[in-house]
């Protein structure tokens, strides 16, 4: 197993025999197409590779290994960065860091590393930067309302910030109506999902393999986490691991069912249901975000358009006899 600790200027890889967990190779390179190409001639093609998620990066590398058809695994950084503490409590080093990486991947199933199209990384990228925007001009917003006597500077940044957000809205828009993305005009028909979401999800089913609804919900970390030791039992809370942002997403698009007065809304009418069972607002939004994204799933896979009919029915596909139905 090759471990890769990816930087913007150079990969450094420790290669561990799977077996006896020994080091066979270690060294440094630039991350440049050069140093590459360098270390695909030095690690043998029988090896598989772990590396973590490193945006733009991260991208080079893990494109060529896969040209090169090389197995490159995905680390989440998270519980990628407890199991590195864990076997490094008192150092830390790039080079520390891949021998980490390759112990990881050994000790636990990781998924392939997802190769994403232009279009997708475009895409990804207007996204990163709307939020970007998204959060400045809430925080303009806030401080307008304390500081009046800077109330026109504040407009003046409020309406340029709009005026790019708009721009980015448009380039959004126009990306979505790609062969790779076309699946967002479905996904805008949800209630409650609006284009921004459609895009992000979009994006998400294009780059990335769910075999099942749960895969899914797991990915955004909208599953629950089981927490029954001695006698404490019956603690349930979302582990929240995962693509962060798509679950902000679609916990949004869940608070904005809520708000819908359309009596024939699937989600508003799942909301008050939930309520009704003694849920707290935050649970029952959240049982109401689950169920969104095991429709989006259902509507990428099977390239159908939205049916508020289907939304509470499930194939024998996505509901195994091990598993309960409800979110």
């Amino acid at each position: 197993m090759l471990g890769i600790d990816v930087s913007k200027a150079s990969l450094a890889y420790t290669l561990l025999d799977d077996q006896t967990r020994h080091v066979q190779a270690a060294g440094t390179v630039p991350n440049t197409k050069a140093g590459i190409t360098r270390l695909l001639r030095r690690i043998p093609a029988a090896h598989a590779w772990v590396a973590e998620p490193t945006g733009p990066y991260s991208q080079a590398v893990v494109a060529t290994g896969h040209d090169a058809g090389r197995i490159v695994l995905l680390a989440q950084p998270r519980q990628a960065k407890a199991f590195l503490r864990s076997v490094s409590p008192r150092a830390k080093t790039d080079r520390l860091d891949s021998r980490g990486l390759a112990q990881y991947a050994l000790a636990v199933p990781l998924r392939p590393f997802p190769v994403k199209t232009e279009v997708v990384v475009q895409l990804e990228q207007l996204l990163a930067a709307r939020k970007s925007l998204s959060h400045s001009l809430a925080q303009l917003r806030q401080q307008r309302q304390v500081l009046p006597y800077a109330a026109d500077v504040l407009d003046d940044a409020i309406a340029g910030l709009r005026r790019q957000q708009q721009t980015l809205d448009a380039q959004i828009a126009t990306l979505t109506r790609e062969p790779d993305l076309a699946v967002a005009r479905h996904l805008d028909e949800i209630p409650g999902v609006g284009p921004v979401t459609a895009a992000a999800l979009a994006a998400c089913f294009a780059s990335h393999d769910f075999a099942h609804p749960d895969q899914f919900v797991a990915y955004i970390g909208l599953d629950v986490r089981v927490r029954d030791s001695g006698q404490r039992s019956g603690q349930r809370a979302l582990s929240k691991r995962g693509d962060a942002e798509l679950r902000r997403l679609l916990y949004c698009c869940a608070q904005a069912n809520r708000r819908s007065t359309d009596p024939t809304n699937p989600f508003t009418q799942q909301y008050e249901r939930e309520r009704a069972k003694g849920l707290s607002s935050t649970a029952a939004l959240n049982a109401v975000a689950r169920k969104l994204a095991r429709t989006a799933w259902s509507i990428a896979t099977h390239g159908t358009p939205y049916d508020p009919d289907r939304v509470h029915w499930q194939s024998a596909r996505e509901t195994p006899d091990a598993l309960d139905s409800k979110p």
